[in-house]
């Protein structure tokens, strides 16, 4: 596992935060982490509205990071050209360890509950259980996936939707491409999924998530790996897929191609802007649009397959 990072910062706009994190995520084929020194928990109700925020982006330590600084002051500057009232710095990049960046989420990371049932606890705090929680205990390390960001609590919230309505007696199976910190997987288990195959082309992650397995009491419930979408033979009644949209558009016909007839596709990683890019990317597979659920700048998206495809 990598030690050292290179944590890039930009220091912008509230308003300006959506488009700068999607493009630092373009540059850095990595997610990204706001800043807001008010937020003691991760309920989207809690946080406050702030004026400034400072969106952070990471690369291993021992990469070659000029390029990505020079593109990113260049597009820094363009948001300073087009918007000359407000304050644009310019970026800066410093070295973190991995314990750093790892410890810099306990502050924030709250117990949380998402849709009726799951409880969501992080390995250093305590919560009060009732009946009929469904508990993960997680410690996200270095892996996306605390349950807290709108992206991962959609997906949490469809897939629980999805299951109440499966039929009864029905052990449906699962995949889940891009699956960080295993979070998405262990809530399925939790909710009565059978056979789970947890993949993410991380390796760090995957290290993560089997980590958090164990911690659960998962480790032989649910199948990680690094294999991508494309080679795999094995085919899912339900395939959740959080990851960028580009991306969902790129593995769309594969993601199709794994998907069982009347089975469920849940895609989120989606900013609200791009579900149009994302709509269109799925137009033409053996599909149906069931619908979309959102928060913040975020949208999650549910499909089921056609069954006379």
């Amino acid at each position: 596992m990598t030690d050292s990072w290179l944590e890039i910062a930009c220091d912008v706009p509230e308003e300006h935060s959506e488009v700068v994190a999607d493009f630092l995520t373009q540059l850095t084929g990595s997610g990204v982490c706001v800043d807001n020194l008010s937020v003691d928990a991760f309920s989207i109700s809690e946080i406050p509205d702030s004026v400034r925020v400072v969106i952070k982006a990471y690369l291993p330590g021992d990469q070659e990071s000029s390029q990505q600084m020079r593109e990113l002051e260049t597009f820094i500057a363009q948001l300073s050209h087009r918007y000359p009232t407000e304050s644009f710095p310019l970026p800066t990049i410093s070295a973190v360890n991995s314990e750093d960046w790892s410890n810099s989420w306990k502050v924030h990371f709250k117990p949380l509950r998402v849709g009726k049932h799951l409880l969501i606890v992080p390995t250093w705090e305590d919560a009060v259980e009732q009946p009929g929680d469904l508990v993960i205990r997680i410690d996200p390390g270095m892996a996306f996936g605390t349950g807290g960001h709108e992206t991962t609590r959609l997906c949490l919230e469809l897939l629980e939707s999805v299951m109440d309505t499966s039929p009864l007696l029905t052990i449906p199976s699962l995949l889940d491409l891009g699956t960080g910190s295993g979070i998405l997987a262990m809530a399925a288990n939790l909710l009565g999924a059978g056979r789970i195959l947890a993949l993410d082309i991380d390796p760090d992650a995957v290290i993560v998530a089997r980590d958090n397995l164990r911690l659960n009491n998962m480790y032989d419930s649910i199948e990680c790996g690094t294999d991508p979408l494309e080679s795999l033979t094995e085919n899912f009644d339900i395939i959740l897929a959080n990851i960028l949209a580009e991306e969902l558009v790129r593995l769309a016909p594969f993601l199709a191609e794994r998907l069982l007839p009347g089975g469920s596709l849940i895609l989120s990683g989606i900013l609200s802007e791009k579900e149009p890019l994302v709509r269109k990317g799925f137009a033409s597979q053996p599909l149906a649009y069931i619908q979309t659920a959102c928060a913040g700048e975020w949208d999650a998206m549910l499909y089921e397959k056609k069954t006379d495809s």
